[in-house]
């Protein structure tokens, strides 16, 4: 009698658990549907800037990726990773592993340590370093052990888990529908693809066909109620909401379009395009800078820390363009916009706008310091003013490097997944002669005078 009222009881325990696992995974699921997601980005993905997506209305994000065996080994540097904004209502860890134990134990570990929603098993990074390891991309060439490294993760914690992956790993061994398979089949709690090959990296545009077969199949085969989240090639919060209708995914993440523009969780919210003046813009970079002293320290060592980031995000702030969607919008259904390279801010004679669009690090650097010392916008959109007029910034016109793409968000050159090398950075255009400095100087003198002339405010806001 005895045992059976044990047996009952272990019965009613298992049975409790199993309850509490799904019913946080049902959870999860809902939160993250109907999503614009921050996707895990290296560099980019750090605090201070996905507090700064928080301000603009992102609900879902994620950390950058975790070696989870360096993260067992006591690693700060992955430690600090784990650490989320208490304005990330819904936040996962992006781990990378290979093995059911070293993923679990690295769980177990960011559930002691961070405040975490989901975890979230990278499948789908194409740089070197992470697949001569065996991992990221390289996952999957096997949907076999794919399935049965995501089922022993599931299996065995509370926390839902969830996979990113492409479309596949060579661009002749596009194997997504058998991945996604093997995903679904093995309990994940949703699934993000990333619309290219690993060896593509950035160099073609997500195939977003393929990631709508995956959705077909899903339902099809009864997991409709597993989100399948879209991503690849999204600026505009009108790709975003056409891609969501057109493919029948449940939700989409962003990784360049944020970084390119913070701003986009707020159109995306607001279902319209927000164009900024040069001064709001300004605004919004000088917060990024103060969150950082927040999070790095106000002090020289601060600083240190923070500009492995703060000008780096000039390559991509410096990208910003306005798409207003009654002028964009066929024209994104033909090209996807982030991919068209359009350039419709740099086609100005208006100095701080170039200075704002200048792709070189020299400039990024000076942008980053004025931000990073002024004591209020006012100050910085004068500083920065006066240094786009500058002499200096002349010389950086005519000499400045270009700054280098981040390895993981450049395209790899073509080969096998764990041999592809680093792309070189783009080359500088060509330089101005100084009869072509002398004519836009002029030019830029005459609209200046004109426009005090006329009682208006130089620059412009």
């Amino acid at each position: 009698m005895k045992d059976v009222s044990l047996f009952a009881v272990i019965l009613l325990a298992v049975g409790s658990n199993a309850l509490s696992i799904t019913s946080s995974t049902s959870r999860m699921q809902q939160q993250v549907t109907g999503q614009m997601i921050l996707a895990p980005l290296t560099k980019g993905g750090n605090l201070p800037f996905r507090r700064l997506c928080a301000d603009f209305g992102m609900e879902v994000s994620l950390s950058e990726m975790v070696y989870a065996r360096s993260l067992l080994r006591g690693s700060p540097v992955e430690q600090a990773r784990l650490r989320c904004w208490e304005g990330e209502h819904i936040f996962g860890v992006q781990i990378a592993t290979n093995q059911v134990e070293e993923g679990l134990n690295a769980i177990r570990k960011l559930q002691e340590s961070a405040v975490v929603q989901f975890c979230d098993l990278n499948c789908g990074c194409p740089i070197y370093d992470v697949t001569r390891r065996g991992l990221g991309s390289s996952l999957l060439r096997s949907p076999q052990k794919l399935h049965k490294l995501v089922k022993g993760m599931v299996d065995g914690t509370d926390l839902p888990i969830t996979v990113k992956i492409r479309v596949g790993c060579e661009s002749d061994t596009v194997n997504v529908l058998e991945n996604v398979k093997a995903i679904r089949e093995a309990g994940a709690a949703a699934i993000t693809i990333h619309g290219r090959t690993a060896q593509q990296g950035y160099s073609k545009d997500a195939n977003w066909g393929l990631i709508q077969q995956a959705v077909a199949e899903s339902r099809e085969a009864g997991f409709g109620h597993v989100p399948i989240i879209g991503n690849g090639d999204i600026l505009t919060h009108f790709e975003a909401r056409r891609r969501m209708e057109d493919t029948g995914v449940h939700s989409v993440m962003v990784g360049r379009g944020a970084l390119i523009k913070p701003w986009i969780f707020k159109e995306f919210k607001d279902n319209a395009t927000w164009s900024p003046t040069a001064r709001e813009r300004i605004e919004v970079y000088r917060t990024l800078a103060n969150y950082m002293k927040e999070h790095f320290g106000d002090d020289e060592m601060g600083r240190k820390k923070a500009w492995t980031f703060l000008p780096w995000h000039f390559e991509f702030l410096s990208r910003y363009s306005s798409y207003p969607e009654d002028e964009f919008a066929a024209q994104s259904i033909e090209k996807p916009l982030i991919q068209s390279r359009l350039s419709t801010s740099t086609e100005t004679d208006v100095p701080l706008e170039i200075l704002l669009a200048n792709r070189s690090g020299d400039a990024h650097d000076v942008i980053a310091s004025i931000l990073w010392e002024s004591e209020s916008d006012e100050v910085a959109f004068r500083k920065l003013n006066e240094f786009s007029e500058s002499v200096e910034f002349n010389n950086i016109l005519n000499t400045g490097s270009s700054s280098e793409e981040d390895q993981v968000l450049a395209n790899p050159l073509p080969g096998k997944a764990g041999r592809w090398s680093k792309r070189r950075g783009r080359k500088p255009g060509p330089k101005r002669s100084d009869e072509e400095i002398a004519a836009i100087r002029a030019a830029r003198a005459l609209k200046k005078q004109t426009i005090l002339a006329s009682g208006g405010e130089w620059p412009p806001n």
